[in-house]
C-alpha cells in the first residue's frame, strides 16, 4: 500500500489524540507521524490503523491501540542504542517505533503465520534493522542477551523470570500482568544488587500471554 495525503492526514490526527491523552515524548509522536500505520493491516481496514483502538490481525491476535503503544514505549524509557527484546511481534508496528527510536531490535513471535507475514513486511517497508525471531517469548533470545530494555505485548498470569534474567543490570521489563480479562501494567527495574523494583501503571487489555509455539 501506497502512503497518500489521506493517510498523512490521519496520522496527524491519531498524534493530536495521543497528546491530549498525555503522551508527551515527541519521539514517540514523531514514530506515530512517519511510520504509514496502514501498511500492518489488510488494505481493506487501512483506515482503522489510525483510530485509537485494537484490531484484529491474523492467528486470533490484535495490534495494539495505538495509545497502549505509545504508553508502553513511554514507560520502557529507551535510549539510542538500546538492545531491547520485544515478546509478541505480531503486526510488528511495536518493532518498528523502536527501530525507529535508533534501538535495536530482537522479537520473538509464537505463531508461525504472523512471524512468517511479518518478517517479509518488514523487510519490504524497509525495517530490515528488526531482527524477527521465531520461538517460545518466555524462553526469551539468551543468545542475544543481555538486554537493555524488554517489552512483552501479551498479557502475563505469571512473571516470566527466565527474561528478568536476560535483562541488564539497570535494564527495565514493561509487562502487562494478571489472570484476569485485564492487566496491570507493570514497570519493572533491576537494580545494581539485582533486586527488583515494581511500579503500576494502570489496567489494560491484553491477548495472553502463552508458552510454546503454533506452527499453523
Amino acid at each position: 500500500m501506497t502512503d497518500t495525503p489521506k493517510y498523512r492526514g490521519l496520522r496527524q490526527r491519531l498524534v493530536k489524540e495521543l497528546r491530549s491523552k498525555g503522551i508527551k515524548d515527541e519521539r514517540i509522536l514523531s514514530a506515530f507521524i512517519d511510520i504509514p500505520r496502514h501498511h500492518f493491516l489488510e488494505r481493506a481496514f487501512a483506515e482503522w490503523a489510525y483510530k485509537d483502538v485494537a484490531f484484529p490481525i491474523d492467528a486470533d491476535q490484535t495490534i495494539s491501540q495505538p495509545y497502549t503503544v505509545a504508553m508502553q514505549t513511554t514507560l520502557l524509557d529507551v535510549q539510542k542504542g538500546h538492545k531491547v527484546l520485544e515478546i509478541g511481534t505480531g503486526s510488528g508496528f511495536q518493532a518498528c517505533v523502536l527501530h525507529y527510536l535508533g534501538c535495536k531490535v530482537y522479537t520473538i513471535e509464537r505463531q508461525k503465520l504472523l512471524f512468517d507475514k511479518t518478517s517479509q513486511l518488514l523487510n519490504r517497508i524497509g525495517f530490515t534493522g528488526v531482527r524477527t525471531l521465531f520461538g517460545d517469548g518466555f524462553e526469551g533470545a539468551p543468545r542475544f542477551a543481555p538486554f537493555d530494555r524488554i517489552i512483552v505485548t501479551a498479557g502475563a498470569s505469571e512473571l516470566p523470570f527466565k527474561l528478568i534474567d536476560q535483562l541488564k543490570t539497570g535494564g527495565i521489563m514493561v509487562i502487562p500482568f494478571g489472570d484476569s480479562d485485564s492487566q496491570d501494567m507493570i514497570r519493572i527495574t533491576k537494580s545494581e544488587d539485582g533486586t527488583l523494583t515494581r511500579e503500576n501503571f494502570g489496567t489494560y487489555r491484553f491477548v495472553p500471554f502463552l508458552k510454546g509455539v503454533n506452527l499453523h
